[in-house]
């Protein structure tokens, strides 16, 4: 049976039926393609798999085809796009076994489905001190095991440390102010800002609210790349890195990953967010009457690793908000305010007081 007979089954089971499931299947049916490489043509092959690339209605049939890929796995799984993630607790054998288990459900899933996982790009990482890193297989292959591993654009490490990511930021960031640097004859400050605002700050700030910095080298070393830009204007050399970015309305990169933060965890208290508000935070319920009335509980951390991971390093800085910010109306609304205490003194000093 074709994949495309085996995704018109999920649908129908789905309740998707009549004249929508015959228009699916029509549009996935009698489809060819060729190659064509230095000007010769290839035969014309039928496609009996796969769903029409640039297509709107190609990613929700995908994810419809690969649905029940989880069903009978007891572990944590995650799916992105055709990148499948299985993980666990292991501290016994037991706990091995039944996470053995669960690849060996993925890979007869794979193979019922006619989606084959590409064994040389499945790899396992261990975490945690006492961590006896078993072996796992698939399809009888011994799965490599990596220290270090690209996920969705960020370097995940054993240490669960950043500075593989942000030596990775730094370089892409950097490489591309340097094409700027050499391509711009006429260096105009609004021309530059807005190159850099759109091409290079975004390296430096991709997803930081899962991977952001806390050693100082770490910090130097993307805030280097801040320092670097606003020396390329030419009236503005000679100044100091502070009175650079006020001429140019800028933020220092650690501000803004504090401003990141802070907009994560209001999106995560009033409901914005995909992440419900139990799985990170509780409501401080002391008592006190200090400050305001949406605080979160401070927990006690033993690593260093613990204390900067996003739920426990923003709770201070949420806290030390004022009622006026944290009780915001809107989205948009709360950024104002942040904008705002980052104006003022009394904003500066709070800043300053979590981000040095």
């Amino acid at each position: 049976m074709s994949a495309h007979r085996r995704l018109a089954r999920k649908l129908a089971v789905r309740g998707i039926s009549g004249k929508v499931l015959q228009w699916i299947e029509a549009s996935l049916a009698d489809r060819k393609q060729q190659v064509r490489i230095n000007g010769t043509m290839s035969t014309w092959l039928l496609v009996v798999s796969g769903v029409p690339q640039g297509s709107v209605l190609g990613p929700l049939l995908f994810l419809i085809y690969i649905d029940d890929l989880d069903d009978g796995i007891i572990n944590w799984i995650l799916k992105f796009a055709d990148d499948t993630k299985i993980f666990g607790k292991v501290q016994s054998s037991a706990q091995h076994q039944q996470l053995q288990s669960g690849l060996n459900t993925l890979l007869q899933w794979s193979k019922d489905w006619q989606m084959l996982f590409n064994i040389e790009k499945c790899k396992v990482t261990h975490f945690g001190y006492h961590n006896q890193e078993m072996d796992y297989i698939l399809d009888n292959r011994v799965l490599q095991k990596v220290h270090e591993e690209r996920d969705l654009g960020v370097i995940i490490s054993v240490d669960l440390k950043a500075s593989l990511q942000c030596v990775k930021a730094y370089s892409a960031a950097n490489r591309i102010l340097g094409a700027i640097n050499r391509s711009i004859v006429y260096k105009s400050r609004n021309i530059l800002l807005n190159l850099y605002k759109s091409l290079v700050r975004p390296h430096l700030e991709y997803c930081t609210v899962a991977w952001s910095p806390y050693y100082v080298k770490d910090k130097e070393l993307l805030e280097r790349v801040q320092r670097r830009f606003t020396r390329m204007i030419p009236e503005l050399k000679q100044l100091a890195y502070a009175n650079r970015l006020d001429f140019l309305k800028l933020w220092t990169l650690e501000e803004r990953r504090v401003r990141a933060d802070l907009i994560e965890v209001y999106k995560i208290v009033y409901g914005l967010s995909a992440i419900p508000f139990s799985s990170f935070f509780e409501f401080e319920n002391s008592g006190r009457t200090r400050g305001h009335s949406l605080k979160l509980r401070k927990k006690r951390c033993r690593l260093d690793v613990r204390l900067y991971f996003f739920p426990e390093r923003v709770v201070s800085l949420w806290n030390c908000l004022d009622e006026r910010t944290v009780k915001s109306a809107s989205l948009n609304c709360f950024k104002g305010n942040l904008t705002r205490l980052q104006s003022s003194t009394m904003g500066q000093l709070f800043l300053d007081s979590f981000v040095r």
